[in-house]
């Protein structure tokens, strides 16, 4: 299990240079307590699930994704922008290095989801989005391209008295995540690398929310609100390469 310290230093800023900037803005975060044994069997060899007090998490996460671009280049007003609905939990590697294995990531933006598909392997999934915001008002949906029968929607307002998240509390558990993992075909095993000042968070008012991203990867009903709702500030992110971990 990862100790403080090691969660501390994964948001440290990386050696070497990123090869993406983008910002992250519009962030919800909603959690659900799930059975560790309901994780473990989905995640490839060389990854185990994170606990806080003993207890795993299910995340959904929808947000929008602005100016992303590669360094060194301006954002395209038709590519840059877009909205991505993450269905996530956290696990670490066999060091005890804390991050996120993603079971989707839903997309309105095609170019991006082939791109995040072939380069970082990710399980991106193509989707018809929108959102509605008004003043501090989100209203947000998402329906999978794939034949899903039924939409995610959510409606959340997102406060203004925010701060960071004490460590070693859930929130901080939840949110403060800088690696992620994935695996291709082969189920090799990737680490990839952000960076971003720490959020900046506040529990959320959601009057609307879906837990259909679980059901869309064959997950049970969680059958009760999220044990967890937060929100965030936007962040300016750092994205650094992918790199393939040998076992």
């Amino acid at each position: 299990m990862p100790t403080d310290e090691q969660r501390l230093a994964a948001r440290q800023r990386p050696a070497g240079f990123p090869v993406m900037r983008q910002r992250w803005s519009g962030l919800l975060f909603l959690h659900w307590l799930v059975e560790i044994s309901l994780i473990q069997d989905r995640l490839p060899p060389g990854l185990h699930v994170d606990t806080f007090n003993g207890q795993a998490w299910l995340g959904v996460v929808p947000f929008f994704m602005d100016r992303v671009r590669p360094v060194g280049l301006p954002p395209v007003p038709w590519l840059s922008w877009f909205m991505e609905l993450n269905f996530r939990t956290y696990v670490h590697d066999d060091a005890g290095n804390p991050g996120v294995w993603f079971f989707s990531l839903d997309c309105n933006q095609p170019i991006a989801v082939e791109i995040a598909r072939r380069a970082f392997h990710l399980p991106y999934q193509h989707a018809a989005m929108q959102a509605d915001k008004s003043d501090r008002r989100i209203h947000y949906q998402c329906r999978r391209k794939n034949g899903a029968a039924r939409e995610a929607a959510f409606e959340y307002h997102l406060p203004s008295d925010l701060k960071p998240a004490a460590p070693g509390s859930l929130e901080w558990f939840l949110v403060e995540r800088y690696l992620l993992f994935s695996a291709n075909s082969k189920n090799e095993l990737f680490q990839g690398r952000v960076h971003h000042q720490p959020y900046q968070i506040a529990p959320g008012k959601c009057d609307l929310w879906s837990a259909e991203p679980l059901l869309w990867e064959n997950f049970p009903e969680p059958g009760e609100s999220p044990s967890s709702i937060l929100t965030s500030a936007p962040v300016d992110v750092s994205i650094y390469p992918l790199r393939r971990l040998h076992r």
